[in-house]
């Protein structure tokens, strides 16, 4: 088959869908975690009455930095980061893993469409509450609930998005990666200009739930019109379809017909509905993928070990109490600087995939990201039990995270994209799938690994 018989992205419609998508993926749980100061303020004994509907002068303070803890904490608000943690890490690892074995019983149009959908309402509800008075206890319960739901939906979307991703060449898992970057972009931004207008943490975090629920909506209706588009539908009916069947599907396609179905269902296409004749094992596609699995485990393992876990602690060398000291400091140069080079390095692997997806430099590249472990721990870190503060200057701590960031983003991107292409096209799906789930196990993994280096410094 010639090339000149495959269609051409035109517009890069799909690339930009697929973007879309990732942003879509991460930007909600994003704002839910940029709006953790408004659970917790609610959660406090001495904000309780007058949380939401009071327009006292305690809801009218502006939006404090998020290194300030409020005072007269409750003992929800105090368990709220570890219960919020534990709530998101483990369905995010249960349901990219159970997506791992289920995902050719359960067809793709239910695994995306219905987790945006679950999505939107979630952050629907969320939003409703923002105006909505509750007692504590039923707060938090409710919000916990809520962090679980997101979570578990997002694991699946996020797993099914790699997946479909898989059957499409290479480069098309950078645009999810771009978009997830974006996401963590865009949280970065509406934080700081929060903190700058002096907004109500209510009206802030209102903002925030309703901007993410109108970015599913859009993402809901970007995957719709996916199945309209011709260079989709090639490399769906290529990954469907044995090499016999290619020809046939090629005639179809140029004479303006849906391609062959099979047991599909109407409407959008689901890849991973039919069973194709023969049964791959997933054992087999792991040993195929394994380096670059173990690859992206270990580049999210190291990354949120110490991010925010330890970055998040770093202060300003700067004297006296200056707004970028107070305010500033933290939200642009550890978490705006680190979307901003994270962002930029998934994307620049839309035009450079080096190294190459069999080259012993890429896990020589990612095994030496461990350098960022001491020089980080060294930073100007609150609080110092064993180790002493090595690079005070902000300047040192601004360069360290910049290339913290672009590392962990180019290199989790290019371990994403080489994955399913690492395996024969049909089972280019499964591999997407595995690969998702390597990258929460990095992310539970690191989870854990922040505890410990946090008690090191």
């Amino acid at each position: 088959m010639t090339t000149s018989h495959q269609p051409q992205d035109r517009y890069k419609a799909v690339w930009l869908i697929f973007f879309v998508l990732g942003l879509g993926t991460l930007l909600p749980w994003n704002f839910f975690m940029t709006a953790t100061q408004y659970f917790t303020n609610r959660l406090d004994l001495s904000q309780n009455v007058s949380s939401v509907t009071d327009k006292s002068s305690k809801d009218a303070e502006a939006l404090p930095a998020p290194t300030m803890p409020s005072p007269e904490r409750s003992s929800l608000s105090a368990v709220f980061n570890n219960v919020m943690t534990l709530c998101a890490m483990l369905p995010l690892l249960l349901f990219t893993c159970l997506n791992s074995f289920l995902h050719r019983r359960i067809p793709q149009t239910v695994r995306i469409l219905g987790s945006l959908v679950a999505i939107l309402l979630v952050f629907l509800i969320t939003a409703i509450l923002v105006k909505v008075e509750v007692d504590a206890l039923t707060f938090f319960t409710i919000t916990m609930v809520k962090i679980v739901l997101i979570n578990s939906f997002g694991a699946v979307l996020q797993a099914s998005l790699f997946g479909l991703a898989g059957v499409l060449p290479a480069n098309y898992t950078t645009p999810i990666m771009s978009g997830q970057g974006l996401a963590g972009f865009f949280t970065s931004v509406a934080m700081i200009c929060a903190i700058a207008s002096g907004s109500k943490l209510s009206e802030s975090a209102f903002g925030y739930f309703i901007t993410a629920c109108a970015v599913v909506v859009l993402a809901i209706v970007c995957y719709l019109a996916l199945p309209r588009l011709e260079f989709y539908r090639y490399y769906l009916q290529l990954n469907l379809e044995g090499p016999s069947d290619q020809e046939t599907k090629l005639d179809l396609i140029s004479k303006g017909e849906e391609p062959r179905r099979g047991r599909e269902e109407s409407g959008v296409p689901a890849p991973s509905s039919p069973p194709t004749s023969k049964d791959h094992s997933i054992k087999a596609i792991l040993k195929s993928i394994a380096v670059l699995a173990f690859s992206v485990c270990f580049i999210f393992t190291v990354t949120i070990g110490l991010f925010p876990a330890v970055t998040a602690e770093v202060e300003s060398s700067l004297a006296g109490t200056s707004a970028w000291k107070s305010y500033y400091f933290l939200p642009v140069a550890c978490f705006l600087n680190f979307n901003v080079f994270d962002w930029l390095g998934r994307s620049l692997t839309a035009v450079c995939m080096w190294p190459g997806k069999d080259s012993r430099w890429l896990p020589v590249l990612v095994v030496s990201r461990i350098v960022f472990i001491p020089l980080l721990l060294l930073c100007n870190v609150r609080q110092h039990y064993y180790l002493p503060s090595v690079f005070t200057h902000d300047a040192w701590f601004i360069i360290f995270m910049a290339a913290f960031a672009f590392s962990n983003g180019y290199l989790a991107s290019l371990c994403m994209c080489f994955g399913p292409k690492k395996v024969k096209p049909a089972e280019a799906e499964t591999a997407g799938n595995i690969m998702s789930f390597f990258l929460c196990l990095g992310l539970a993994l690191g989870a854990v690994l922040s505890f410990l280096l946090r008690a090191l410094v």
